[in-house]
């Protein structure tokens, strides 16, 4: 069993599936004083004003302190922000006038250091869920947490060590913002081929599927033509393989409706991800295949 950690003074920015998640966790495992922040008029904040805690699917309860907006004043030991890369630019200001010692971002994106610079090093930590959740039509929260395996990665040892303790499975990836930037191309094609695939109804077709595997090819060798590596292994193995291996798997795994289901959702995500990336295009030391990148944009 990890060590228990002391009580923090946490904030969550976001409170949707995953934010609810960790916040449930961080409440009843770790014993962690949290506040949530919802987005000012939502069904969201209304669920949990009533309730003044997250609430599962069993009627288990954690008891949070629920809150519209930021308390910038507020000298939390931990800022959690799990909206999503687009959603956060508008509150950067605020982020950094934030009396919080860290800010921890919590979702996908191809250009951290703008985040890190906004924030300042010595406060700004990155992070990438791996956490199952869904949310009824009445706010209750249903999580599958450390599935096969999967743990959440983290920059820093001081917060995969208070995950731990609070039963949320996490791991140290020293090389965090880059991870996020290689994971970027395959975030894009998974969320992509989902759209299309709950558009058709039983899956993507193979000349989609093949589309965001040449996709998923010319966003890696925009990060390379950046002056990056494309790490980690994993992906280089993606990236080295044919289009046509690739597809394969984007067409197979469209056709599994849980996968569709809980990805499909993203499609503001994936369109803004592939801004992103052709943003960062004409930075690049040589020339890549643009078009390849905006045909992944969901239809």
């Amino acid at each position: 069993m990890p060590a228990p950690c002391p009580p923090l003074r946490i904030a969550i920015l976001g409170v949707g599936k995953i934010g609810s998640a960790f916040a449930f966790q961080l409440v009843r495992t770790g014993g962690h004083d949290v506040t949530v922040i919802a987005r000012p008029d939502s069904v969201r904040l209304a669920q949990l004003e009533r309730d003044q805690a997250i609430v599962d699917i069993k009627g288990e309860r954690a008891g949070v302190r629920v809150a519209s907006r930021l308390d910038e004043a507020a000298p939390y030991d931990l800022l959690i922000v799990t909206l999503l890369a687009h959603q956060t630019d508008p509150l950067l200001p605020a982020l950094q006038r934030s009396a919080a010692s860290c800010i921890q971002f919590m979702f996908n994106t191809f250009q951290p250091e703008r985040l890190e610079a906004a924030i300042g090093p010595e406060r700004c930590a990155f992070g990438m869920p791996f956490v199952q959740a869904t949310l009824d039509a009445d706010g209750r929260l249903k999580a599958t947490i450390g599935a096969g395996g999967q743990k959440t990665l983290m920059s820093r040892q001081r917060w995969v060590d208070v995950f731990n303790a609070a039963g949320l499975p996490a791991a140290l990836e020293p090389e965090m913002p880059l991870w996020l930037r290689c994971h970027v191309p395959l975030c894009v094609a998974f969320e992509s081929v989902s759209v299309a695939g709950e558009r058709r109804g039983g899956g993507a077709s193979w000349g989609e599927a093949l589309v965001l595997a040449r996709g998923v090819h010319a966003s890696f060798a925009l990060i390379r033509s950046l002056g990056y590596d494309v790490y980690p292994r994993t992906k280089q193995r993606v990236d080295g393989s044919p289009a046509w291996v690739l597809a394969t798997m984007l067409w197979f795994m469209s056709r599994i409706r849980s996968f569709r289901e809980l990805l499909a959702s993203g499609s503001a995500e994936c369109g803004a991800l592939v801004d992103a990336m052709l943003s960062a295009a004409p930075l690049g030391r040589s020339p890549v295949a643009v078009s390849d990148i905006e045909a992944m944009k969901p239809s």
